[in-house]
């Protein structure tokens, strides 16, 4: 037996989510600019995820999932944002409840966005209370199916689709990088990455204030860490999901750290020279690059812009510290 087949996930489990997506979730552009191929000393193409559904990858994986479970009555979660919007019109569109346990200093517009969908929003202290106890419970009070937000083998699946298109739309690849939190999104794009493009190297990018999956992978377990405060907001957790972290030791490269101002950095240079807008976790993986956390030497690579839920305000008020 290899490493792959005791994985929570295949790629067989992606190519199945990609069905379900298969004219429900967008097929996402990938993106290119000269001027950042010249800044990063390679070839640079982007897959805009902040152009989802939602304006996240947190999409695809949602709606794998419910559609797969079927849940009788409804469905609860907990998350930052991303993943509340994307459990809440996922859980619409197939007729259902949908209970959200969030942040009391989640964005605005994310909570708003969450409730025009339809969903129930209750708060939590993210950095007080256990989320994943709480969802947990949440779940069994009220006879719902819980979706977690990355350790659910079909959120994975889920969003391992993006990697595919990514692959498919971009050609050969000499390095994924992609943004880190819980690891749904980079667990299911690894298993794609790896399945379709062995050589491939996949990179994990972290927040400064929440390296639980680089200290994690240093001491060959699953570390808690306190989290400092950080605009990456979706990637802040204190430890990686057992699921995620057993495909991320297994098919990950290396996971690197950027800050808040090498964040902004990148953010900026995508609305200014792109005229494109990414949160501040969505930009990330390209911080990394752009910072030189990962040597490009004229070689190609995929860079996964995670979602555009910023508002306006927020978005300004960003930018003007970088000014």
């Amino acid at each position: 037996m290899t490493i792959t087949e005791t994985l929570p996930i295949a790629f067989d489990d992606v190519r199945a989510a990609a069905e379900r997506l298969r004219g429900v979730a967008h097929r996402t552009p990938v993106l290119t600019s000269r001027t950042l191929d010249e800044r990063c000393g390679g070839r640079v193409l982007l897959k805009a995820e902040n152009l989802q559904r939602v304006g996240a990858f947190k999409f695809r994986g949602a709606y794998n999932a419910i559609t797969a479970l079927a849940p009788a009555r409804g469905v609860a979660t907990a998350s930052s944002g991303n993943h509340a919007q994307a459990v809440a019109l996922a859980a619409r569109l197939r007729g259902l409840q949908a209970v959200i346990l969030m942040p009391q200093d989640a964005p605005p517009s994310k909570r708003a966005a969450t409730e025009g969908y339809g969903a129930e929003v209750l708060e939590f202290d993210r950095y007080r209370d256990d989320r994943d106890t709480m969802a947990r419970e949440l779940a069994r009070d009220r006879g719902l199916t819980l979706v977690h937000p990355y350790d659910e083998p079909l959120v994975m699946a889920g969003q391992g689709t993006a990697g595919l298109e990514l692959l498919e739309d971009a050609g050969e690849l000499d390095v994924v990088l992609v943004p880190l939190g819980g690891g749904g999104l980079l667990s299911g794009v690894a298993t794609a990455v790896k399945a379709r493009r062995p050589g491939t190297r996949v990179v994990g990018v972290e927040p400064e204030a929440s390296p639980d999956f680089r200290r994690s992978l240093a001491a060959g377990r699953r570390e808690r860490i306190e989290i400092d405060r950080s605009i990456c907001d979706g990637q802040l957790l204190p430890e990686p999901g057992e699921r995620t972290f057993a495909v991320v030791s297994a098919l990950v490269h290396e996971v690197v750290t950027v800050s808040d101002e090498e964040v902004i950095a990148a953010m900026r240079f995508l609305f200014e020279r792109m005229k494109v807008v990414v949160e501040p976790s969505g930009a990330s993986a390209l911080a990394a690059l752009m910072a030189g956390r990962v040597a490009l030497d004229g070689g190609r690579a995929g860079v996964v812009l995670s979602g555009g839920n910023v508002d306006a305000a927020r978005f300004a008020g960003v930018m003007s510290t970088s000014a």
